[in-house]
């Protein structure tokens, strides 16, 4: 990789902001909303159904805001509840994306993003006919704790640069 190549990776000079954090307690339960949330290297959040391992690369789902209203007008429709995506949290204000292979904070947690989060097919029940499609792309960004910590609405998301 170059150095102008790695340079541009490395500049994300916006900070992005927690609106909404989600927990599912087991499988096929909805949501639980919160304000905040403990988050912790073994399970990932507290209170959600994770059961993989340390450093596991799915231990905190993320999505972007700003994709919600893209998803709305696939779908044809008004509004789409965060805990309908099955995702934990919902940030704005910075490219998820640009994040990936990439230490960030959120708050005072450090998580590593670990790769794309694609829908599954439950979002077809979830959205109706054509909700898997309308989310390809749009699915968000899957993390790994790198350090413990609360994550609450409101927190700061960035970049760090090593």
């Amino acid at each position: 990789m170059s150095l102008e190549m790695k340079e541009l990776l490395n500049t994300i000079p916006q900070v992005g902001t927690v609106n909404w954090i989600g927990v599912r307690p087991s499988r096929e339960e909805s949501m639980n909303s919160l304000e905040s949330v403990e988050v912790c290297l073994e399970n990932g959040l507290v209170g959600d159904r994770f059961s993989g391992t340390v450093g596991a690369k799915r231990q905190v789902t993320l999505i972007q805001k700003e994709h919600l209203p893209v998803i709305q007008a696939i779908l044809g429709c008004e509004e789409i509840p965060p805990a309908t995506l099955r995702r934990n949290i919902l940030v704005s204000g910075i490219n998820l994306q640009s994040l990936k292979e990439k230490k960030f904070s959120i708050g005072g947690v450090v998580l590593l993003g670990t790769g794309n989060c694609p829908p599954c097919a439950k979002m077809e029940t979830a959205l109706g006919p054509g909700g898997y499609n309308s989310m390809r792309g749009h699915g968000g960004l899957t993390a790994s704790v790198v350090t413990e910590g609360k994550i609450s609405v409101g927190d700061e998301v960035k970049l760090i640069l090593e």
